[in-house]
């Protein structure tokens, strides 16, 4: 189990430094369009190209990110059902999805996109639209974004399992980290029920 506790912990940070890189991807997008709105409102010059560009960095953001969001427990969960169960039943529900819905789901997205990407590279294959960029790196994103899922699911499904096999204490890697405005908010909540408390005597 250490060993696989130590393959785990290498994808975790291969997936941490992937997930910090992504945050320059976002600024690259949001500058890009900023710029594109800007030259086509004031100048009225346009640029399939930098459209695309743009495009091309927000489907980066989504597709590698995908096995930062599951490493971080930032994925979407029914929190109203997960919150009443131990941390046991979570886990087990969770290797039980990572093997049954995850892991076959990532593999065969990469089968279905390969060859998509493939085909693009091979012919060159360019977007409709004038001067539109090369379709293969997008393309690619398809298999590396479902490659990064699996292997983070991969992650995952050991940390669960070696929770459950009392190896680990915690069935996540970091737990969920309040921000100050959720300090906040619980600081006026506990506030508020205190003079509630307060005045009803």
């Amino acid at each position: 189990m250490s060993a696989l506790l130590k393959l785990s912990s290498l994808i975790d940070a291969a997936n941490g430094v992937l997930g910090h890189l992504i945050r320059w991807l976002i600024l690259g997008s949001v500058l890009i369009s900023a710029g594109n709105a800007v030259l086509r409102k004031v100048f009225n010059v346009g640029s399939n190209a930098w459209l695309e560009i743009q495009w091309y960095l927000f489907a980066a953001v989504f597709m590698l990110g995908v096995g930062y969001v599951l490493q971080k427990n930032a994925h979407v969960r029914i929190d109203f059902v997960s919150s009443r169960l131990s941390k046991r039943t979570n886990a087990i529900i969770d290797a039980i999805g990572i093997v049954v819905f995850i892991i076959p789901l990532s593999l065969i997205m990469i089968d279905l996109g390969w060859p998509l990407f493939a085909r693009a590279w091979a012919s060159g294959e360019t977007s409709q639209n004038a001067g539109g960029l090369i379709r293969w790196p997008v393309l690619l994103l398809i298999p590396v974004g479902f490659g990064i899922l699996a292997l983070q699911a991969v992650s995952e499904l050991i940390k669960r399992l070696a929770f459950l096999a009392g190896a680990r204490p915690e069935p996540f890697t970091v737990e969920h980290v309040k921000t100050e405005e959720e300090l906040l908010a619980e600081e006026l909540a506990a506030k508020v029920e205190t003079a509630a408390a307060g005045g009803s005597r």
